[in-house]
């Protein structure tokens, strides 16, 4: 019996590994192929021989295509719009937290309930009301405008996560300081966050990730290169350009290599600190 569920445990994951990375790999496979050849009949599973010429054409600035100066810029705002939206929503919800955490004031447990409950809101059901905000306020094509609604978005997740986690850790260790004469922001700073640091890599990981994602917003926030993502300038790869499959696939390559990166060697502190705070 034990043999036969060991078995069964081993086929769902081996299921569910193809199931993720096959799409991956075949990507990466049709980008290292000349466009005959990944529409060729029978399909090739593997890119033998490997044809580097999509990658030549992203990072060309003359020729046929010359992606490089849009794919760069793309690149360029990506991190920009991701980065600033991490740092803004880590600092908020560092202080946000520890007040839910540790404070008490008025409606502190309503505040905090109504601030959760937006989890569960679907995110493009403010799609319309961001875009018109935005628009009156001038942030439409900006920087600004983008990180602004990024951080409304991923806050509530931070607080929650950095919340539980705060509230792992003694009250003890905090009242240690008060009667030393640490203020509660020195006792935040000093002692607090230094012990946060999975919760907060946590944290910092998963808003970073998932602005990389981010399509629908903006798509609509920013109305050309100056501004857009990564994710939107693939998407308009087709509608300006006659864009072969491969190159499509090799721009796609390239957009998830940061991610990737980013899973690879720092997924250990997203589950050391989801798992920190899921237990008191």
């Amino acid at each position: 019996m034990r043999s036969r569920l060991h078995l069964a445990r081993w086929l769902v994951v081996t299921f569910i590994c193809v199931w993720s990375l096959f799409p991956i790999y075949w990507a990466l496979n049709t980008s290292l192929m000349s466009n005959s050849t990944a529409q060729a009949i029978p399909t090739h599973f593997s890119p033998f021989p490997i044809d580097l010429s999509n990658y030549a054409h992203i990072f060309s600035s003359t020729g046929e295509y010359g992606l490089w100066p849009s794919f760069s810029q793309s690149v360029v705002n990506t991190v920009i719009e991701c980065a600033a939206a991490t740092v803004v929503t880590i600092v908020i919800a560092v202080f946000s937290a520890y007040a839910f955490a540790r404070m008490q004031f008025r409606f502190k447990n309503a505040i905090f309930y109504v601030v959760i409950a937006t989890l569960t809101l679907p995110a493009y059901a403010t799609l319309i009301p961001l875009y018109r905000i935005m628009s009156q306020v001038h942030l439409v094509n900006t920087y600004t405008g983008v990180v602004l609604v990024y951080v409304s978005g991923f806050l509530p997740l931070a607080i929650w996560i950095l919340y539980n986690y705060f509230m792992t850790i003694p009250k003890a260790l905090e009242e240690a300081a008060f009667v030393d004469g640490a203020s509660a922001l020195t006792a935040l700073v000093r002692i607090i966050l230094p012990l946060t640091g999975p919760g907060i890599a946590s944290a910092a990981i998963i808003t970073f990730l998932t602005a990389w994602g981010q399509f629908l917003f903006p798509l609509v926030l920013t109305t050309d290169i100056s501004t857009q993502p990564l994710t939107v300038f693939l998407t308009g790869l087709q509608g300006r350009f006659v864009i072969p499959y491969t190159l499509l696939n090799a721009t796609g390559v390239l957009s998830i290599v940061v991610p990737a990166l980013v899973v690879m060697f720092l997924n250990r502190y997203i589950i050391r600190g989801m798992m920190a705070g899921s237990v008191k």
